[in-house]
């Protein structure tokens, strides 16, 4: 069995001890961004999975919107990166 090479690490631990690997992480064609999903990316760029700039690229994000969901998550919760609890959670 041969394993791709990829820059930085193929799994990392998270703080509530589950493990997160690669194969976690959206593919990169999402188009149709659900809150699992946004807060999967979050968690993985966070936590060392991928960095910043690779999630950007990857994801064609803006930092601005990616800045907006780890500000939800830390804030709010996974609950916040819902598109229909926008208003309740928008900033002041």
């Amino acid at each position: 069995m041969y394993l791709k090479k990829v820059p930085g690490p193929r799994a990392v631990t998270l703080p509530d001890g589950t493990i997160m690997t690669r194969a976690d992480l959206p593919p990169a064609e999402t188009r149709r961004w659900v809150a699992s999903r946004k807060a999967a990316v979050v968690k993985g760029v966070l936590n060392g999975l991928i960095t910043q700039e690779e999630a950007l690229e990857r994801y064609a994000l803006s930092e601005d919107e990616f800045r907006e969901w780890v500000w939800a998550v830390s804030r709010h919760g996974e609950e916040a990166l819902k598109a229909t609890s926008v208003q309740k959670f928008r900033q002041s």
